[in-house]
């Protein structure tokens, strides 16, 4: 009996590849646009204070109207302003790499959403270390200044374990999830399933618009938080079922599962050893599990699905 069950565990995951390689296949013969990124971080500062009437001209919705020129030019001599500058600078001496990845992305967005024109996509640097890597459907921003890499002197002071994903390996992961705001039907309550199952989604889609990326990047993990997820799987699962919290609408319940922080909360020792947003990870496997077992479900009725009706269809159980 024990065979039979990993012979069909195998087909599912078989005919789930299948999928995928299929969708990849289709992909590729749509063309791929040619992305040439335009350097603001590098205009705003070139110029100085002559140049700003052709970069308002060049940049206008980089410049919202309520502000004084004073205040962009005080910005073009600003001291940590010039710190920023040359740290993206030496961080990102071209972005070579980055306008591929983006031409890729641009690419799968094309697939799933035809509609959607291509942005043009901009890079700067910014003071602001709350919004990273933004989408719309006219322009993509990327504040290379957050994205310098952990251990940059410039980033002391802020919280440890937010300046983990300070890394160039999370712009194309940071750029995903904020295409898919706005496109995944927001919880119907506050379930913790529900809360859950809203960020699998999301984890979802930044699994087939950037499938080269590496998961642990894509949900925003090192390796080795990663490795403690899919080891700790059962026990996680078995957790959130024996203290009964999946329908549990407890306020209390999405610090300690699913926002930002540098560990889960699950109130044991092994706390600290438990990287944050276990229960978005979870949520992850939920719905990959349901797409690997409803192989026709179109990706926009997935995204509109309640969290309820993808749990109980999803036939999903720990991999270990």
């Amino acid at each position: 009996m024990k065979k039979c069950v990993v012979i069909l565990s195998l087909l599912v995951l078989f005919a789930a590849c299948k999928k995928e390689n299929e969708a990849e296949s289709k992909i590729a013969e749509i063309p791929a646009p040619t992305v040439k990124i335009e350097r603001f971080d590098k205009d705003f500062f070139a110029g100085g204070p002559g140049s700003l009437p052709e970069l308002k001209a060049k940049y206008p919705f980089l410049f919202p109207e309520g502000n004084e020129d004073a205040v962009w030019l005080n910005k073009m001599k600003d001291p940590f302003m010039l710190k920023l500058k040359a740290e993206a600078e030496k961080k990102f001496p071209n972005l070579n790499v980055l306008e591929d990845d983006m031409s890729a992305f641009l690419q799968h967005i094309k697939y799933y959403y035809p509609q959607l024109p291509t942005p043009k996509v901009i890079s700067l640097v910014t003071d602001d270390n709350e919004i990273k890597a933004v989408y719309t459907p006219q322009v993509i921003l990327i504040p290379l200044s957050l994205y310098l890499g952990k251990d940059n002197y410039l980033y002391e002071g802020l919280n440890k374990y937010e300046i983990e994903q300070y890394e160039p390996s999370q712009i194309m992961p940071d750029l995903a999830g904020s295409f898919c705001y706005g496109k995944i039907a927001p919880p119907r309550d506050k379930q913790l399933l529900s809360l859950m199952v809203y960020w699998g989604k999301e984890l979802y889609m930044k699994d087939i618009l950037i499938p080269e990326t590496p998961d642990n990047n894509r949900i925003g993990y090192t390796k080795e938080q990663m490795q403690w997820a899919e080891a700790n799987e059962t026990e996680i699962w078995r957790y959130f079922v024996d203290k009964k919290i999946l329908y549990d609408s407890d306020p209390k319940l999405a610090p300690r599962f699913i926002n930002p922080a540098p560990f889960s909360k699950f109130y044991l020792e092994l706390d600290n050893e438990s990287p944050g947003r276990i229960g978005q990870w979870l949520g992850w496997q939920i719905v990959k599990s349901y797409v690997e077992n409803n192989k026709n479900v179109p990706l926009q009725d997935l995204l509109a699905m309640d969290a309820k009706t993808i749990f109980d269809n999803s036939k999903y159980k720990p991999k270990k």
